[in-house]
């Protein structure tokens, strides 16, 4: 059957996700999906704009790439432009500032996620009421729920802010170091709400780890399917969210590279393009573009960590790991409970600089060697983001290539999306809100940042329509 015998349905914009973006079903006559495709709907052109600025502004420039987690972009950048300066040993000053600024980041980014946008299909189930199923319906069942959800992002951005100069868009980070250090009254002001947001953490594990549990039978195959693994670790195998070597993994364990240093991940990495959306597909070479692609983002961190180097959240890698008896988790709801466990860790590791005096060092700026080609890495809320940069001789950009870690998962949310349609749409008579929904939570579950990945252009207004093979308008709805 071609596709013009083939009903389409077209769910824009995917809501509750950062940025804009659309999926598009074809369904046969029997209503069974044929084809399922996320399409990114905006276009991101900083790697072209930023040709020709001079390098010490890439730092500042790319973190307008997104005002949800800029602070990523930021620091990967200003990796990057370390090695350029020859100041990528940083001092410890500067490198426990810039891991704070981090932590803060993972710690509000993850908190926002969890709680804002994807809480109210935990807690309310896909299928409910759309009136209710959303932030403000959560701040009225749970109240006690919706300010911890505050706060705990409150906190994060606070220390995004002492690190970075403000909460959004900061400029702490500069080629080789940092612009200024953490003083005593900024640090004990980070230092009287902690325990609190330990607590907090706790809880948020326990809540995200027991919804995995409890409805593991629904869970295990919504959307769900075999695949490669990559991140970071540090040379001795730990999970390490701001600095690493390249680990990937297969489906069952097996290493695929390991300890890659990610100056050279273009041996590794390649990325393939598609007519249909502005977000490219990238995939490890060595396997292919078919079955070469991976995931990245919280659930292959711990998947291919050995240990995380913070107690409590060792303990809950663990019994993370006992689900599936040591092997990866290929559940793709279980991103949730993943992103918790980071939340936890990223407390920890926060509680730790807290204490370390070199917070107050004066030390703040290394450079050595001059170069002319660098790439920046780091592990981002949504996964392992990738800054590639050459400078000319006159410091101007030359050439720019970022490859974020939502465009990392775009294979995988498209195999999601697939899934999904075919296990709950297929067959349907008609459309209804909450069918819709369950392709949304897959989506969800990566949490995309679509405007890091692309760049915005215009308005996406949300209308569904259902075409017969005929072509004849069979149902439609509209959302405001």
């Amino acid at each position: 059957m071609s596709d013009e015998n083939l009903k389409r349905i077209v769910i824009e914009p995917v809501t509750r996700v950062e940025g804009h973006g659309k999926v598009s079903l074809l369904l046969d006559e029997q209503n069974c999906v044929k084809q399922a495709r996320l399409h990114i709907v905006e276009f991101r052109g900083f790697e072209r704009f930023i040709q020709g600025r001079p390098y010490w502004e890439i730092p500042v420039t790319v973190s307008r790439l997104c005002g949800i987690c800029p602070v990523s972009h930021h620091l990967a950048a200003a990796k990057a432009m370390d090695r350029i300066v020859g100041g990528e040993k940083l001092t410890p000053t500067a490198e426990k500032v810039r891991r704070l600024m981090h932590y803060g980041q993972m710690f509000q980014s993850h908190a926002l996620h969890f709680f804002h946008l994807c809480s109210p299909d935990l807690l309310f189930g896909f299928d409910a009421d759309p009136a209710i199923r959303n932030v403000i319906g959560v701040a009225e069942r749970f109240p006690e729920l919706a300010v911890q959800a505050v706060m705990m992002r409150k906190y994060g951005q606070e220390a995004i802010r002492i690190t970075a100069g403000k909460k959004i868009h900061g400029t702490g980070a500069i080629p080789g170091g940092v612009n200024k250090n953490v003083s005593i009254e900024e640090r004990d002001f980070l230092l009287k709400d902690l325990d609190q947001m330990i607590k907090w953490s706790r809880s948020a594990v326990q809540i995200a780890k027991d919804y995995t549990v409890k409805h593991l039978n629904e869970i295990k195959d919504f959307g769900s399917f075999e695949s490669n693994h990559l991140g970071f670790v540090r040379e001795d195998g730990a999970m390490d969210l701001y600095h690493g070597n390249l680990r990937a993994l297969d489906a069952e364990g097996n290493v695929i590279f390991d300890q890659v240093d990610y100056q050279n991940y273009l041996d590794y990495i390649a990325e393939e393009v598609k007519p249909w959306s502005y977000m490219k597909f990238p995939f490890i070479k060595s396997i292919g573009p078919e079955k070469g692609w991976y995931r990245v983002g919280p659930l292959a961190r711990v998947n291919i960590c050995d240990f995380i180097d913070t107690p409590e959240a060792e303990k809950e890698r663990k019994e993370f790991k006992a689900l599936t008896k040591g092997k990866p988790n290929n559940i793709t709801m279980a991103y949730h409970w993943t992103r918790m466990i980071e939340v936890l860790h990223s407390i920890e590791k926060i509680k730790e600089l807290l204490h370390d005096r070199d917070l107050q060092g004066t030390d703040l700026v290394v450079k050595g060697k001059r170069r002319d080609e660098t790439v920046g890495l780091i592990e981002a809320p949504r996964g392992t983001l990738f800054h590639h940069y050459r400078v000319n001789k006159d410091d101007q950009i030359e050439m720019a290539n970022l490859i974020v870690s939502t465009t990392n998962n775009n294979e995988p949310m498209n195999a999601a999306v697939r899934k999904v349609a075919q296990d709950h749409l297929s067959g349907k008579p008609e459309i209804t809100e909450g069918l819709l929904n369950h392709i949304e939570v897959a989506i969800r579950a990566y949490d995309p940042c679509l405007s890091c990945a692309t760049h915005a252009l215009g308005q996406m207004p949300l209308e569904v329509s259902l075409y017969d093979h005929a072509g004849n308008l069979v149902d439609r709805k509209v959302k405001s």
